[in-house]
Formats: C-alpha cells, sequence, structure tokens
C-alpha cells in the first residue's frame, strides 16, 4: 500500500499539510524562510518526531540559502533549536546538519545542507518501511492463532501524517493491509489536541477499518477482551527504554499491562537518546491552558469557529508528554528489528 509523504522540499521551501487544519480542510503550507519554518513547527502545522526533524533539516538549508556564514549556521540551528523540547528527533536532524556543514567552507554549505534534509526525508520514509515490516510479524502470529481481524489499538497520530512516509506505529498497519491481513484500529481521540481525529482521517483516507474512541474508553475496551496489542509512537526513547510520546499514552500501558495486552512502542532509530540515561531526564512540554479552554470546529455552514469550554479563569496544567516506564513495555519495534527495552541497545552497537 503507498503511502504519501506530509512534507516536500526543493531546495528552497519545503511544503507541508498543515495539521492545524486537519481533519476539517486539506491545506498545505510553502515554508520560505528561517521563522516560517519555526512557527510551523511551534505552532504544530507539523508535528510528529520524525518529520519534526525532517522539516527541521529543511530549515536549516532554507536559512542558508542567502547567507551561510558561521553566525548564520548558528542562528538557524538556535531557532530550530527553540521550538519544541521533547522530541529528540529535531535535535538528532540539527546535530547531524551541525556535523556536517561546521567543517565545510561557505560556498558549499547551501548545498550540502539541501543534500542532506533530503536525505533525511528519504532516510526516514524507508526506516519506517522496514517499522512496518518488523511489526507485520506481530500482526501476523495474531491473525494466525484465531479467526477474525487483528484489533490495534493506538494513541496519537503516528501514521504517514507524522513522518516522511509509512509512519511509525501505523506501518505495521498499512503492511498487514498490503499483505491482506485484516486489521481494525481502535483510535482514541487524544485530547487536548486532537491527534486521533488525524489518525482517523489517514486511516479513512487509507480504506483501514477503524473506530474512534474518547481516550477514557481504552480502559474498559482492553479489559473486555476487544484489544490485541497496543502500539504507539515516541517522541524520545531514553537508553533505558523508557519511552515519551503524547499524554495519555502511560494510562494505556497501565490498562494494558492489567489485563495481559501486548504494548509496543514503535520507534526509528533517530527517537532513541542513548544520551538520556531514564524518562526522568526526558524534558516534558507543557503547553498553553487554551488548548483545554477551547476547541475549534467547522460549525453547520462549515465554516469554523472556536467554542470555550471553560472561562478563561479557569486554571489548567496541559502537560504535552508523559513516559511510559520500560517496565510496562513488551518491546521496541525499530528498523532494525524487536527489542526489549533492557536489550535496545544490542539492536545500535555503534551508537554511544
Amino acid at each position: 500500500m503507498h503511502t504519501p509523504s506530509t512534507l516536500s522540499f526543493d531546495g528552497a521551501r519545503a511544503t507541508v499539510l498543515d495539521q492545524t487544519a486537519l481533519p476539517h480542510r486539506r491545506d498545505t503550507v510553502t515554508l520560505e524562510s528561517l521563522d516560517a519554518v519555526a512557527r510551523a513547527i511551534r505552532g504544530m502545522q507539523v508535528r510528529g518526531a520524525p518529520l519534526i526533524g525532517a522539516t527541521a533539516a529543511c530549515g536549516v538549508a532554507i536559512a542558508l540559502r542567502h547567507c551561510a556564514d558561521d553566525a548564520a549556521l548558528a542562528e538557524a540551528l538556535s531557532v530550530l533549536a527553540a521550538t519544541r523540547p521533547t522530541a529528540v528527533n529535531l535535535h538528532w536532524a540539527l546535530d547531524r546538519l551541525a556535523r556536517l556543514l561546521g567543517p565545510l567552507p561557505t560556498s558549499e554549505r547551501a548545498a550540502a545542507a539541501a543534500r542532506e534534509a533530503q536525505r533525511i526525508i528519504d532516510e526516514d520514509a524507508n526506516t519506517n518501511r522496514r517499522i512496518g515490516a518488523h511489526g507485520l510479524a506481530l500482526i501476523r502470529a495474531i491473525a494466525a492463532s484465531r479467526p477474525g481481524p487483528v484489533r490495534l489499538m493506538t494513541h496519537c497520530n503516528a501514521g504517514w501524517l507524522a513522518t516522511c512516509g509509512h509512519g511509525t506505529a501505523l506501518a505495521p498497519v498499512y503492511a498487514a493491509r498490503e499483505a491482506g491481513i485484516p486489521v481494525e484500529v481502535w483510535v482514541s481521540e487524544t485530547r487536548p489536541r486532537n491527534q486521533g481525529l488525524l489518525t482517523a482521517w489517514e486511516l479513512d483516507a487509507s480504506e483501514v477499518p477503524h473506530t474512534l474512541i474518547a481516550d477514557n474508553a481504552a480502559g474498559l475496551l482492553l479489559a473486555r477482551g476487544e484489544v490485541d496489542l497496543v502500539v504507539t509512537g515516541a517522541d524520545r526513547v531514553a537508553a533505558n527504554g523508557d519511552s515519551a510520546n503524547k499524554i495519555g499514552t502511560y494510562l494505556k500501558a497501565l490498562a494494558a499491562r492489567d489485563n495481559a495486552v501486548p504494548f509496543y512502542i514503535a520507534s526509528p532509530s533517530s527517537t532513541i537518546d542513548f544520551g538520556c540515561p531514564d524518562g526522568s531526564a526526558i524534558p516534558i512540554e507543557d503547553r498553553d491552558g487554551e488548548e483545554l479552554r477551547a476547541v475549534t470546529a467547522p460549525d453547520a455552514s462549515g465554516r469554523l469557529q472556536t467554542v470555550h469550554l471553560a472561562p478563561a479563569s479557569t486554571r489548567t496544567a496541559n502537560p504535552a508528554f508523559d513516559v511510559t516506564p520500560a517496565r510496562l513495555i513488551t518491546g521496541i519495534i525499530t528498523e532494525r528489528g524487536i527489542a526489549s527495552p533492557g536489550t535496545l541497545a544490542e539492536l545500535f552497537p555503534e551508537r554511544p
């Protein structure tokens, strides 16, 4: 099954799907400056750890088109690094470009940055395809054990919308569909940014059967035996396997463990931070409380309207991520195979 990419890059500009408009409108945004790329990442027009990293790489290339001296390079890296704190792919991509570009003559930097950004985009799609192939083995084993579709639960959006192709948590779903194995997906809404609606939109576009649920319905479905496995993506995986993902993932892992349902993280190696010892060292982004107090959606005439669910005076806490401890994770699906959290480093012996 072909899965499209959310990002295209021609060396001078990046074009992305505006994920703040989905699922109500399919709009694209053209990014032609460093500030435009930074705003798109900070404002979540671009979201999903792999896509953030690839878009940031494009941002460096765009920033260096007219001036590529040391000051311009340092500014591009600094501005983009400040956009989102939790997703390690952002810093992985920026560090990769810094190592490449720093030693080069100024005259060669812009072209080298553009080539490397495209290489990151292509690598991500290929990496995710391999994640899908490894995750397919899990789905195939469940399908062979009993009749009926395999029932997979996910959280947030970790499909092709959040990557440069195939997705991470959804890559095994697309691989299963291509292999002719029936799969149905439980999609939680993922308040307050409602990224689950993006998953539902994506699965509908890909003709994958799915059901949208309230976040808090997950525990009951797991307890009823209506879920065969849970697979989510991650924004950062620590060296010991603790994994940060969209807020609410930890609760699903707890409910899965209580009901003996396997819980997997699907993560490319660019999301694994071997320099981060455990989940306590992962920075958690706190976002504006207005995301909790208000919701924007089309009215009966199709016009987008913002409705306030709580008064502006209502105090809020809005952490964007939580950390699932390694002890609750059955395995981590990477492009090199599936590892238990404690043996993750064995798949990547070259990583420090």
